[in-house]
């Protein structure tokens, strides 16, 4: 059932600017590190002025944060990097709910693969909008920006504040996120608009980026048996990943029970060798560690460091000349909204309340996002949003506007159902 504040202010969502939103925010290429990345900061940072919001817009300490003991990692270079926080303040003495989102997108890859540019977006059957950037995560931040311009034009006099982070750099690690909760930007509550495909994701799985060193002994492609190939060396290890992988998914928790692979571990790049007629002396390869629900990453660094030791311990060239583990770029831990908190209940009853339909079912997911760094600061956080991550990070990136409609919908209901109204 909907208050009638509630309505008052779903009655003046705007549908049609919805849709103009999007394709503004999309055709800005704010790939992570890249410095469309800060210029969309100040284009959004423009737009939180005009909705009559206090807002903080910083250049982020880099060295200081890369110095903070629980810096997250990174893995694309960068110069600089722009912190933003919008947040009304008219409220009172009620509680603060923070709507989160970021703004960085991956890079798109190869352009022969997509159908146009990228970073222009096409709409197809008047619904559906392609890009870069379409469901991870534009149209999250629009969902946000649609629902406080609702709740702004209605006139609702808020009993506590609603605060916007919009972030950089989550896609390599999470420094926007950090860099903004270690300025002191907190909440009493986090909505975060990654896209969920219409379910409420209240866990998320962690990622670790590592990198193997493989020796071998180089010797003239000729006389092959001289020397030992760097390839050939890795290959017990890459069987032993592979046996890591199995041991680790085993009784995995509810919230990924629907997952055929809920904690992934892959190898993305292998380099090895300088000239085509010798024998390589070194492989390099590199990947990512799924870090399973409630695990400490030390504790999944160990492990895997305890397997390839016992990989190299197996084998004879290895047992003299070991691997070497690395852990570089993003290192992202596992992060859960606490069983019984009250946010899944009320976000789930604005879904059903503001949309006519029935209440999102609750899932984990296996990739590592921001809602970790809320929940590591004492920040209950959950995640709902439009489009499907199945086709994030793909030339396949597409959203609907009437599902960022349906979310935004969403999001006003559970604002004003969180902080309160006078």
């Amino acid at each position: 059932m909907l208050a009638e504040v509630e309505a008052a202010a779903l009655a003046c969502l705007d549908e049609a600017a919805v849709g103009r939103m999007l394709l503004e925010l999309m055709s800005v290429p704010s790939v992570t590190g890249s410095a469309a990345e800060s210029e969309i900061q100040h284009l959004l940072a423009g737009r939180l002025e005009r909705l009559g919001l206090d807002v903080d817009l910083w250049s982020m300490d880099l060295p200081a944060l890369r110095a903070d003991p629980g810096f997250p990692g990174t893995e694309a270079a960068r110069d600089e990097a722009w912190g933003l926080v919008g947040y009304t303040a008219d409220g009172g003495d009620g509680p603060t709910l923070i709507l989160q989102g970021h703004v960085d997108v991956v890079p798109p890859g190869d352009p022969a693969a997509w159908d146009g540019d990228p970073f222009v977006p096409r709409v197809v059957g008047g619904d559906r909008v392609h890009g870069r950037g379409a469901c991870d995560m534009k149209a999250g931040l629009v969902a946000h920006l649609a629902a406080l311009a609702a709740i702004r034009a209605a006139g609702v006099r808020l009993r506590g504040r609603i605060a916007l982070h919009f972030v950089v750099g989550e896609e390599d690690g999470g420094l926007g996120a950090f860099g903004t909760l270690r300025r002191g930007h907190t909440g009493d509550a986090c909505v975060i608009t990654e896209p969920t495909a219409g379910t409420l994701v209240t866990a998320n799985a962690g990622a670790l980026t590592f990198r193997l060193t493989v020796p071998g002994a180089a010797a003239h492609a000729s006389s092959r048996d001289a020397g030992v190939s760097a390839i050939d060396a890795y290959l017990p290890l890459h069987r032993a990943l592979g046996e890591l992988e199995a041991a680790r998914n085993q009784d995995p928790s509810p919230l990924m029970a629907e997952y055929p692979i809920p904690y992934a571990l892959s190898v993305g790049t292998l380099r090895a060798g300088d000239w085509a007629s010798s024998v390589p002396d070194l492989l390099v390869a590199e990947g990512r560690l799924g870090v399973r629900i409630g695990e400490e990453p030390d504790a999944a660094r160990r492990e895997f460091e305890q397997w390839v030791a016992k990989a190299c311990a197996g084998d004879p060239w290895l047992r003299e000349h070991p691997a070497q583990v690395a852990w570089t770029g993003g290192q992202f831990a596992s992060g859960r909204l606490a069983d019984g908190h009250p946010l899944r209940r009320t976000v789930a009853d604005a879904c059903a309340d503001a949309n006519g339909g029935s209440r999102p079912r609750e899932r984990g997911a296996p990739y590592g996002s921001d809602l970790r760094l809320y929940t590591a600061a004492g920040i209950p956080a959950l995640q709902y949003g439009p489009g499907d991550v199945r086709v994030a990070h793909s030339p396949r990136e597409w959203v609907s506007v009437r599902d960022v409609v349906g979310v935004a919908r969403s999001v006003v209901v559970t604002a004003l159902r969180t902080v309160g109204v006078k």
